[in-house]
């Protein structure tokens, strides 16, 4: 699709301004520099719908094209171009910022400067994720997926309460080290496409030759791209990192790394290890099945243990993450489709059970959750509120993550029918840590210090109510997403050589 007006970078640049502009506000202006982040989170926002109601899903595989030279010697290109995966995670950043910024709306007000900065990293964040949904060329992508760890490592250090300064270092570490390996694929991708004679890192270039590499050079490149994106993921066993960060950020901080950057590792999964290296994935999917299967049973089984709020939900994401890699290496469509759905409904999900948390911990002072009892009684909104978004989690059916829990199952168990009944346990699991969570924190008689909590005030009611209002809606009506979802799916499985299995009939 031809576009007089760069859409696609119109969208990223508009979160860099609006950085900008909070940036050279004066510290007395903290009021303002909040509103200021949220108009231009809202404009984000705004072009995003228009840029969904205007792309067409029978049309181009990536529409919305943009490409200018960057570094000819290299190879690579300034280029951009959106297809439906792309475009629905790209709706979720967008309606999550302006959200968190209201949720986090006195995060910072304790510091000198410290809102202007806390609200001009969030847009920062906000920019390079939507660059890297929208990147077509391979160098391009790896400069954002690194970039967006200095801000997220401010947010996490400087914001954040006891532990900060170590849960950011880990984390740091952590994606630095996954950073550093994918950086070396990158580098062997290029000198591979150049011994081809057609020096590139343009991702729709390079998938074209795929099926042309040598078996032995694909599977080691495939390692460096998939270690990077099972540390951004989490994926068990690279997922230790998480639960600091969890439980030693701003809840809006946590909220931005699990429901938004997180995605980054899955999408990345799905398009770049996919689609370059097709044969390496088919090799290594029994691996990765088996270890999506461990993060779905390990991260529920450590979190009904959990004895602190937040690491709770932290270790129920590790699980949730699980799910979404079964279903992106079950390579049929039901599981892929489930799985960028899962993506879509694990942002809006974790975001809402982690907000009001958030809520509910800032008025107690604490995340113990053996410092909570009979919360219903004095906040029965927060309660409530709390309840809903805690059985999303469990995929209750009805709201969002059910139905994309189940397209995965059904894709995976049509390929990896032992992986999906292990899978399915998680069901159970979930219901555990997410009711017995629930009974001691909101139930019961009132705990000695809980009398001070008060309910949702009107701000932490308008950043719920969205939440819980999309949880609904796509949990009862998730075509419009899977409408854009599908076409890309069919791609990815065409361009990969994969088909659904054919149905087996048992013989009488």
């Amino acid at each position: 699709m031809v576009n007089s007006i760069p859409w696609l970078t119109v969208l990223w640049l508009t979160p860099v301004v609006g950085a900008v502009v909070i940036s050279l506000l004066p510290p007395a202006q903290r009021a303002l520099a909040k509103w200021v982040g949220v108009f231009f989170a809202v404009a984000v926002l705004a072009i995003s719908v228009s840029l969904a109601l205007r792309f067409d899903p029978a049309g181009a595989p990536y529409q919305f094209v943009e490409s200018r030279q960057w570094i000819p010697d290299l190879g690579t290109s300034y280029t951009l171009g959106v297809d439906g995966v792309g475009l629905v995670l790209t709706l979720l950043t967008a309606v999550l910022v302006p959200l968190l910024i209201v949720a986090g709306w006195n995060d910072a007000s304790d510091r000198q400067h410290g809102t202007q900065t806390y609200v001009a990293l969030m847009l920062c964040v906000e920019a390079m994720v939507l660059v890297s949904f929208v990147a077509l060329d391979v160098l391009l992508f790896y400069v954002f997926f690194e970039a967006m760890l200095i801000p997220m490592y401010f947010l996490i250090g400087r914001f954040g309460g006891a532990g900060r300064s170590q849960a950011a270092l880990k984390f740091l570490l952590y994606n630095l080290l996954g950073g550093l390996v994918m950086l070396a694929a990158v580098v062997g991708l290029y000198v591979l496409t150049a011994r081809e004679g057609t020096a590139t890192l343009d991702f729709r270039n390079i998938v074209a030759l795929a099926h042309e590499t040598d078996p032995g050079i694909q599977k080691l490149l495939f390692v460096g791209f998939m270690f990077a994106f099972a540390v951004k993921a989490p994926l068990w066993p690279f997922h230790t990192w998480l639960p600091g960060v969890a439980s030693a950020a701003k809840p809006v901080t946590a909220v931005l790394m699990m429901a938004v950057v997180d995605k980054l590792g899955t999408f990345g999964m799905l398009r770049y290890c996919l689609q370059l290296f097709p044969d390496a994935s088919a090799y290594f999917r029994p691996l990765i099945i088996a270890l999506a299967v461990i993060s779905i049973l390990y991260g529920a089984i450590v979190a009904i243990g959990q004895t602190d709020l937040m690491r709770l939900i932290a270790y129920t994401s590790i699980s949730h993450f699980g799910f979404i890699v079964l279903g992106v290496f079950a390579m049929t469509s039901q599981g892929q489709a489930g799985a960028t759905l899962y993506m879509v409904n694990h942002g809006v999900s974790t975001a809402a059970l982690f907000l009001i948390a958030g809520f509910l911990v800032s008025r107690r002072g604490t995340s113990a959750i053996a410092a909570f009892g009979g919360v219903s009684k004095v906040a029965p909104v927060l309660a409530g509120t709390f309840l809903v978004a805690g059985v999303s989690a469990l995929a209750l059916p009805g709201l969002a993550p059910f139905i994309s829990e189940f397209l995965v199952l059904i894709g995976a168990f049509t390929r990896y029918p032992v992986a999906a009944v292990l899978a399915a346990t998680a069901l159970v699991l979930s219901a555990i840590y997410v009711l017995w969570a629930y009974q001691r924190m909101m139930t019961g008689p009132l705990t000695d210090g809980n009398d001070r909590i008060h309910d949702l005030v009107r701000r932490e009611r308008v950043v719920v109510a969205p939440l819980l209002a999309l949880l609904l809606v796509l949990g009862i009506y998730p075509k419009p997403a899977l409408d854009l979802i599908n076409p890309a799916i069919s791609h990815t499985l065409t361009t990969i050589g994969q088909h659904d299995p054919a149905p087996e009939v048992m013989a009488k």
